[in-house]
């Protein structure tokens, strides 16, 4: 097709350096969405023209450069992963507003951090925590479902909704022998619950962690710690369920006492029970799906919020599993 019958579209942006912050270092950001879109896009001082065949392929490209923009306009950052997201959003839902996906800051979860969603799905996952007393959350990892459960139950806690916040896990080994670990039996687990302190430390200063969990405000714990009891006035998590046997996951949704939450997270296709055992999320996610009170929140590879490339391999993945492995 000769070049005058392809679809151009001009884009000028009025402020040369907000304009380079929005194109990237040496134009990164034009040349990932370039990749993923299959619009050419040239730059020249603080304009982009956007180019293809298909006048469709154009639009969500130019809605996410003309909204980033807007937000930079406002006082927002904006990082490479928040370019990728907004194009993604874009290309599902058109209609999408990424200044208020973006700019609705939806709590500072204390002084040292403060949240937004980043997709569509991270807004309901935050919307069903907010709304339900048991959320269910499954989906590939770097999409934030432990992350972000970790910083709604700091939330909950520091507005007093809440007493106490309890973090467990089965622990499970992820493909590989750990062998004899030394120590007392919390030593032994603590290796498993390294993903859980990661989060806290994040949004609280470590000392602040520590005193909590010397008071019994922060509970972190495998699973096993949670039979027999009524877990009352406290933001449960239980990360990595899909490694929960069914009469374990069982035993832990029946623990929730009043003026609690739970959330549940974990990744089907990471399943480490050892002899094909069944996963107790998977049955859960079935028997459960049509009880009032439990919300389900399903992350897609397009979620994934890490590095470029995990979102690309977890792609990877999933196609050769589709394939049967071969």
């Amino acid at each position: 097709m000769a070049d005058k019958e392809k679809f151009r579209v001009k884009l000028e942006f009025d402020n040369v350096g907000l304009a380079s912050v929005l194109f990237g270092a040496q134009n990164a950001n034009l040349d990932l969405i370039s990749r993923q879109s299959g619009v050419r896009i040239e730059s020249r001082g603080n304009s982009l023209q956007l180019i293809s065949e298909n006048e469709e392929l154009i639009d969500p490209v130019a809605k996410a450069f003309t909204q980033l923009y807007k937000l930079l306009k406002s006082g927002k950052e904006v990082f490479p992963q928040d370019v990728e997201a907004a194009y993604r959003i874009l290309c599902r839902d058109p209609q999408a507003d990424l200044i208020k996906i973006f700019r609705d800051e939806l709590f500072a979860v204390s002084p040292k951090k403060t949240l937004t969603p980043r997709t569509l799905t991270q807004r309901a996952y935050f919307s069903a925590i907010r709304e339900n007393d048991m959320v269910f959350s499954v989906g590939p990892a770097g999409t934030g479902k432990t992350y972000l459960a970790v910083a709604m139950a700091v939330y909950a806690l520091q507005r007093k909704e809440v007493n106490r916040i309890i973090l467990t896990r089965p622990a499970v080994e992820a493909g590989e022998k750990l062998g004899f670990l030394p120590g007392d039996l919390v030593d032994k687990v603590n290796p498993y619950m390294r993903p859980l302190y990661d989060a806290l430390y994040d949004m609280l200063d470590m000392g602040k962690v520590q005193d909590m969990i010397e008071e019994n405000i922060i509970e972190i714990a495998p699973l096993a710690f949670m039979r027999g009891r009524t877990l009352s006035n406290a933001f449960v998590i239980l990360d990595e369920a899909q490694n929960t046997t069914p009469e374990q996951m069982k035993m832990f949704i029946t623990r929730l006492g009043f003026g609690s939450k739970a959330v549940v997270t974990g990744d089907i296709t990471q399943i480490d029970l050892p002899n094909r055992d069944p996963s107790g999320l998977v049955e859960a996610v079935n028997i459960l799906r049509d009880v009032r009170g439990i919300s389900f929140i399903k992350f897609e590879d397009s979620d994934v919020i890490r590095h470029p490339l995990v979102a690309r391999i977890v792609k990877a993945y999933d196609s050769y599993e589709c394939r049967g492995g071969k």
